[in-house]
């Protein structure tokens, strides 16, 4: 008689957290349903279904799109935040920010236009 384990449900793709480390870049652009931390670069687009996260040594070159995201390194590109945007004091962002809510730490830089209220960026459209 052998011993079967029990089998734990599979994540669900918008729980999954996707990271690039430090020293990594990705060349092209990044989807995934769930989020995203980005501690090295992205030259690409970057599309989160729930949120994007780049951390303090993080850089983003091409347009972020996604729920909710908090910013700490340098993004050069647009944002389109359909909910909640956190640009933290350590940020540099050099591009136009379209969201419903933001909140701008002080030290924060931002060169670009802030469009923002409720008829802030539409999420992105979910995958088939």
């Amino acid at each position: 008689m052998s011993k079967q384990r029990p089998t734990s449900p599979p994540a669900s793709p918008d729980n999954t957290i996707s990271i690039i480390g430090p020293g990594m870049t990705v060349v092209g652009n990044c989807k995934t349903e769930g989020t995203i931390r980005i501690e090295g670069r992205i030259e690409g687009g970057v599309e989160a279904g729930k949120a994007v996260v780049v951390g303090r040594n993080g850089t983003v070159v091409g347009d972020i799109s996604t729920q909710d995201a908090v910013i700490s390194g340098r993004l050069k590109g647009s944002l389109k935040i359909a909910s909640r945007l956190e640009l933290q004091s350590s940020c540099d962002v050099d591009g136009d920010i379209d969201t419903r809510r933001i909140v701008l730490e002080e030290g924060a830089t931002v060169n670009g236009t802030v469009k923002m209220g409720s008829r802030g960026a539409k999420p992105p459209s979910p995958r088939k």
